[in-house]
């Protein structure tokens, strides 16, 4: 098993460095770089997001057209749009101070080299570290992942093994009708319905609109701050766990359907084995296998992976929003670095799900595999 894990240790520093050179690249031909950003800031030029695509005078469809009429001389004076009349030395120590006056390749290899040592940076706009803004951000999401994948597992694999034991009943037949419209209703539209009548006041106002917990929290007793807390989260949390529950709990019927069939549970029924012995004591253990080993898997995508439209309609500022304001604004130390770190949890969990495959069955055997 050692060798095996050494394997897929040395696999992944490829596999990390295939991921940002893409990334890195696919940046280098992104148009508004930080610099336009500033420059644009200083020209007035709007630079909204749907005023890139809408063909307003700051978009980029509609700068084409004011382009046309600018002189030659000014279209050559400057490698940046919007960047003529400005002094050469300012957009120089624009540069620097990005660090776009180097190389391409150089600077690709001065980020690999920061990274290899955790070394992050800092953020164009907000002067602060970007880890410290990982950690800010990182309270919300952490509060979204645990809670919405803790109340998917504990509510769907009860749900499908009834749902296996009980194969074409009416139960099965209701509850799966129920769990595909779910399934097929988007989680945000989802939300929105969940505010109209619960926390918008149209029907009824049970729940907060905003925030993950009151303006006066750190006045309360501490059975009431964590009743707050929970009453904020009961509504994006829904929200979030309603794909994950229709998944999980298919996925978990599935698999006990398909042990169940097979000729072991036939045995031990003729061995006189209870109903309840064969279920937990032989079926589940087979069955859960898939279930359980994407567990850590599961649970690090939902502990770190922000839901950037929950977290705006609700108003929690997470990692979803940081992502989505940072790309927005080509803030790249922000973008690279929780790439690096997001990528680099998901290829070590990834092993960890493959390991807890054998610590579930010891008779599952990566290392005599050929990889």
């Amino acid at each position: 098993m050692s060798a095996y894990i050494i394997r897929r240790i040395l696999f992944m520093i490829p596999t990390m460095f295939g991921i940002m050179l893409v990334a890195f690249v696919v940046v280098q031909f992104a148009p508004g770089g930080p610099v336009e950003q500033v420059i644009a800031k200083l020209t007035g030029a709007e630079t909204g997001a749907s005023s890139r695509i809408s063909g307003s005078a700051g978009g980029d469809f509609g700068s084409r057209g004011m382009a046309q009429g600018a002189s030659q001389v000014d279209a050559a004076s400057s490698k940046y749009r919007g960047a003529q009349g400005l002094d050469p030395e300012f957009i120089k120590k624009l540069e620097k101070q990005f660090g776009f006056d180097k190389p391409a390749h150089e600077r690709f290899a001065l980020m690999l080299w920061n990274y290899i040592r955790f070394d992050f940076g800092k953020s164009y706009f907000r002067d602060v570290s970007v880890l410290q803004l990982v950690k800010e951000k990182l309270p919300v999401s952490m509060s979204l992942g645990i809670w919405m994948t803790l109340l998917t597992y504990l509510i769907s694999i009860p749900l499908g093994i009834r749902k296996a034991v009980d194969d074409g009943s009416r139960f099965d037949v209701w509850t799966s009708s129920v769990i595909i419209i779910g399934y097929a209703i988007p989680g945000f539209l989802f939300a929105i319905l969940l505010i109209i009548l619960f926390a918008g006041g149209s029907f009824f106002d049970w729940f907060p609109l905003r925030g993950l917990v009151s303006e006066r929290w750190s006045e309360l007793p501490w059975w009431q701050k964590i009743l707050d807390y929970f009453w904020h989260l009961t509504l994006p949390i829904l929200s979030m766990a309603l794909a994950a529950f229709a998944t999980m709990t298919l996925l978990t019927k599935n698999s006990f359907l398909e042990e169940i069939r097979k000729q072991y549970v036939l045995t031990a029924r003729a061995k006189g084995c209870s109903s309840n012995q064969v279920l937990y004591g032989h079926i589940f253990r087979n069955a859960m296998l898939i279930v359980i080993a994407g567990f850590p898997s599961a649970f690090v995508h939902a502990f770190f992976t922000g839901a950037l439209l929950i977290e705006t309609i609700f108003s929690l500022d997470g990692l979803g929003l940081l992502g989505f304001e940072s790309v927005l604004n080509r803030d790249y130390p922000v973008v690279f670095a929780t790439l690096y770190i997001f990528s680099l949890i998901g290829v070590v969990v990834n092993l960890i799900s493959d390991l807890t495959y054998t610590w579930i069955d010891p008779r599952i055997d990566f290392e005599t595999r050929e990889v």
